[in-house]
């Protein structure tokens, strides 16, 4: 007499909801009006709605200060962090999980150094200005781009590449300051009579113009376009693909484990603590 089993299908997972500027929108921003960073937002919400990332999965991050408000106006996991040091939080939180998408938002003074007037600078800070675009490439970043709060589809296109490669990204983000610095972007703005000169990418078409264009690969390139006067060119300054720390311990790790037998945590600090009877 046989006998038959059958297998019960596995249940079918209901269809995710779809994920809409409202969904991840937290709260009503706070700042003065007329500020860029509302623009940078906006722009931030139609990016998530264009890519419908898994809501569950987005990690919004900041450090202090206007722009590193940020978090309390998405709907999302978020955070903030002690002045300056938000990159390292999301450094480790990237590491420790790898299928979180985690952005990071900061503004001059937390990343830098404050440069507007203020009661301690009344007549505004007079030592020479950080070079963001210089000080990333020689930090390593492997994605460097800059562009402009009034500058929407652009700065869409810009937060789209920076998404899609693979490591450590930055953007710059000229976004005005109406109350203390008003009018400092505007001369690449074209609304105010500025120009927003983009960067032309090499095509790689072999034809005269293209010895002309920009190679993004180029790092003695991006130093030169990072020296060019204010307000500079907008664009894609660098980008190179190179193991990310991410891959880089995900390698690590499964190579020890290899060389332990694949023994669990608690093996591990079992053997630990044989040790030291």
């Amino acid at each position: 007499m046989s006998e038959t089993t059958t297998t019960a299908a596995p249940p079918a997972s209901e269809p995710r909801e779809k994920l809409t500027k409202k969904a991840v929108t937290a709260d009503h921003p706070t700042w003065c009006p007329g500020c860029g960073d509302f623009a940078v937002l906006a722009s931030f919400y139609k990016v998530l709605e264009k890519r419908q990332l898994d809501h569950e999965k987005i990690v919004t991050l900041a450090g202090i200060g206007c722009s590193s408000r940020f978090p309390y106006f998405v709907n999302g996991h978020g955070a903030h962090f002690i002045h300056g040091r938000a990159v390292p939080l999301a450094s480790g939180i990237s590491l420790a999980r790898p299928d979180l998408h985690v952005f990071l938002f900061g503004g001059d003074g937390d990343g830098f150094s404050i440069g507007v007037k203020s009661k301690t600078d009344p007549a505004g800070a007079i030592d020479m200005p950080v070079n963001p675009m210089k000080q990333l490439i020689s930090a390593g970043a492997t994605f460097i781009a800059r562009t402009h709060a009034t500058q929407v589809n652009h700065m869409i296109q810009m937060i789209e590449r920076a998404m899609d490669h693979p490591g450590f990204s930055a953007i710059e983000c000229l976004s005005e300051c109406v109350e203390f610095y008003p009018g400092a972007f505007d001369p690449a703005n074209p609304r105010k009579g500025g120009s927003f000169e983009l960067i032309q990418e090499k095509k790689w078409d072999n034809t005269p113009e293209d010895e002309l264009r920009h190679d993004v690969t180029d790092e003695l390139a991006a130093y030169k376009l990072a020296q060019l006067p204010f307000p500079g060119v907008f664009g894609v300054f660098y980008q190179n693909d190179r193991p990310t720390k991410n891959a880089l311990e995900k390698k690590w790790i499964e190579t020890t484990r290899e060389k332990t037998g694949n023994a669990s945590d608690l093996e591990l600090l079992q053997k630990t603590f044989d040790r030291m009877k």
